[in-house]
């Protein structure tokens, strides 16, 4: 009896041969040239090759067309081999990168059998998938995305088919890097990078509650951008510097003035913390950057008491023998009273603002972000020290007793520093000062 010669149950477009020999001679060449010239000496210092992370690495697929095209040959560095999927939509490949990964870019080498409509998406524990990429509208051949998302594992879900066919893949590949490559010996493990922004101005203005309308609020002070006022928005704040370290930061901050004495009094300590603080290891390595141009207010301006705005805290500096409130506290000499806010860091991936400016947001809720806002971002935690001691009842916010103290949040970082900082700090749980570094 003849061994059984296992055959695709379709027939291959001979154009898809000739390109697999194409590459192939094209790849030779390539070498060849490249052996001539270290040979001959003209080929400078030897250069670092972009592998991908993904290569030789375990994978698996909702199926394959036959045993000829396992999900293992879209991982193998071989342009001329292939996966090839059942003939259904909604089929999918999926690569372990063996450890927490930081993406930068994935490259699909599509068959003629391609996907039209397809999903990025990544995960920490194989089983929890954010989608970081949406592609419709696919037209085959070779496809480069480039990504700023963190996790072990990642997979390409492929939704629609170009074809009566299944999906194939010459090649999946996924660039970045692996675990704690790139992190400093003795880095201190806490997801965190930060800002320190002084005091700008003073306004009755908010350009988030009360956008177009000057005088329209109580009194706010503000840090960070210094061009902030009740006609702010994106464009206008990205035209101007402002008071943070690192100065690429121009987002703008503002909190209801402080009173002591109905005197202003404005912290001399301006803080804002990112944090991966408040969820999961496996979500934290999950963490999406802000996106440009979210606006989010944290807080309870309208509190009629302390258990009405649970965010806000008041403590003392160095002054551990002094309970934090939800109100102001009796700060003692030679100490400070101090601010903490938690702004939410699930967003519901969509929206950059809302009608009560807090819906798109949300908290999380036993260490992971609830459904109906699944991407996890830094959270922001502001921190303010003021230079006031002693009895708390000379004290009230422009909006009130201390219990309404709140918070605005307009974000103007530049895409790529944000990416940039989430990607080295907080998907590897590192802690980053304000340039971003460990």
């Amino acid at each position: 009896m003849s061994p059984t010669v296992l055959r695709s149950s379709r027939p291959r477009p001979q154009i898809h041969r000739r390109a697999a020999w194409r590459r192939r001679l094209v790849a030779l060449a390539a070498a060849v040239l490249t052996a001539g010239a270290v040979l001959t000496g003209t080929s400078g210092p030897a250069q670092a090759v972009d592998q991908p992370i993904s290569q030789g690495r375990p994978v698996t697929a909702s199926s394959v067309e036959n045993a000829a095209y396992p999900a293992s040959l879209a991982v193998d560095g071989n342009d001329g081999t292939r996966w090839s999927s059942a003939a259904a939509d909604n089929q999918w490949i999926r690569v372990d990168l063996g450890g927490n990964a930081a993406i930068d870019r994935i490259v699909l080498g599509w068959e003629a059998a391609y996907a039209s409509a397809y999903q990025v998406q990544v995960s920490a524990n194989g089983n929890d998938w954010l989608t970081v990429r949406q592609v419709t509208g696919a037209t085959g051949g070779r496809q480069t995305l480039d990504l700023t998302a963190t996790g072990r594992y990642v997979r390409v879900l492929a939704t629609a088919r170009a074809t009566v066919w299944g999906v194939s893949l010459w090649e999946f590949q996924v660039y970045g890097s692996v675990g704690t490559q790139g992190v400093p010996p003795g880095a201190v493990r806490v997801a965190e990078f930060l800002a320190d922004c002084p005091f700008s101005h003073r306004l009755p203005d908010d350009p988030i509650v009360f956008p177009g309308l000057p005088g329209a609020s109580h009194m706010h002070s503000f840090f960070g951008n210094a061009a902030t006022d009740a006609n702010s928005d994106l464009g206008r704040l990205e035209q101007s510097g402002g008071t943070c370290n690192p100065a690429v930061d121009t987002s703008s901050y503002w909190v209801p003035t402080l009173y002591a004495d109905n005197v202003p009094v404005e912290p001399t300590g301006t803080t804002f913390y990112y944090l991966g603080e408040g969820v999961r290891d496996d979500v934290i390595a999950q963490t999406q950057p802000l996106p440009r141009g979210l606006r989010i207010v944290a807080g309870n301006a309208k509190a009629t008491g302390p258990n009405d705005n649970s965010i806000a805290r008041w403590s003392c500096l160095h002054a551990g023998e002094v309970n934090p409130s939800h109100d102001f506290v009796n700060c003692p000499a030679g100490s400070m009273l101090e601010s903490y806010l938690d702004f939410p860091q699930c967003w519901n991936g969509k929206d950059l603002d809302s009608a009560d400016h807090k819906s798109h947001m949300s908290y999380p809720v036993n260490g992971a972000c609830p459904a109906n806002h699944p991407i996890p971002v830094p959270k922001l935690r502001q921190v303010l020290r003021y230079p006031v001691t002693g009895d708390p009842s000379r004290l009230r916010l422009a909006s009130g007793p201390g219990y309404t103290m709140h918070g605005d949040f307009f974000n103007v970082w530049p895409a790529a520093e944000m990416a940039r900082r989430v990607r080295d700090c907080i998907a590897p749980i590192v802690k980053c000062g304000a340039d971003g570094t460990a």
